[in-house]
């Protein structure tokens, strides 16, 4: 394995670039946020990426400690890749860059891929920093809870006040989550930019919600 590269600044930002800063690394840890994966579905949801850039950042990954390799119990008995606690922890890293670059989104071009789940942390970003007007904050009768989201691409699932592990999942919920949102990529893209609120598009009729429990209730009545 060659060295990993590094500025050789005392500064560190510069330290964190060294371990992040390479093409690719950070929309893996965008993709092991949702718990671990297998090689072929990374890269599967990394449309573009070589098979040798992305073995190449995993090992990278794994040396410096933001993501480790198992294996998986008979019957599955595959490797799969799941972020260190080092690794969680550019959580806040990836929101902050993702609504910085809000902004430089735009329309969707002919030549962009998307995946449902790209959604997940731009959504769970504003679910959470609106929390206290949705009913969702502490000492207002529900601290969080599991929601599917869905959308014409696909469904995810979001852990909404997680306290550690995966913080989104793709797919449908496992088991029965606490409420479902029914809406469209534009909606959702809206959201995300702060072009609309969640409540107020529940109340238009923009966020289906579906569910029974204090969640559910909680954005119906926001």
């Amino acid at each position: 394995m060659s060295p990993r590269r590094s500025y050789d600044q005392y500064c560190s930002a510069a330290r964190a670039l060294d371990a992040v800063g390479d093409r690719w690394t950070l929309l893996i840890v965008r993709e092991l946020l949702a718990g671990p994966r297998r090689y072929t579905d990374l890269h599967a949801d990394l449309p573009g990426v070589s098979t040798d850039v992305l073995a190449s950042r995993l090992k990278d990954m794994e040396r410096d400690g933001l993501t480790s390799r198992r294996r998986l119990p008979p019957p599955g008995a595959a490797f799969v890749y799941e972020l260190t606690d080092r690794g969680r922890e550019l959580t806040p890293v990836l929101q902050a860059l993702g609504a910085w670059g809000q902004g430089a989104l735009g329309e969707r071009r002919p030549t962009d891929a998307v995946r449902a789940h790209w959604f997940a942390l731009p959504l769970l970003r504003v679910l959470e920093s609106e929390g206290p007007g949705l009913g969702l904050g502490p000492g207002e009768g529900t601290g969080g809870g599991l929601v599917e989201v869905r959308l014409d691409e696909g469904r995810f699932h979001l852990h909404v006040g997680a306290g550690g592990g995966a913080v989104y999942g793709d797919g449908p919920a496992p088991g029965e989550p606490d409420a479902t949102l029914a809406l469209d990529a534009d909606t959702c893209t809206a959201i995300s930019r702060g072009e609309a609120a969640v409540a107020d598009a529940v109340r238009d009729g923009r966020i289906e919600v579906g569910g029974d429990g204090p969640l559910a209730k909680a954005l119906r009545e926001a």
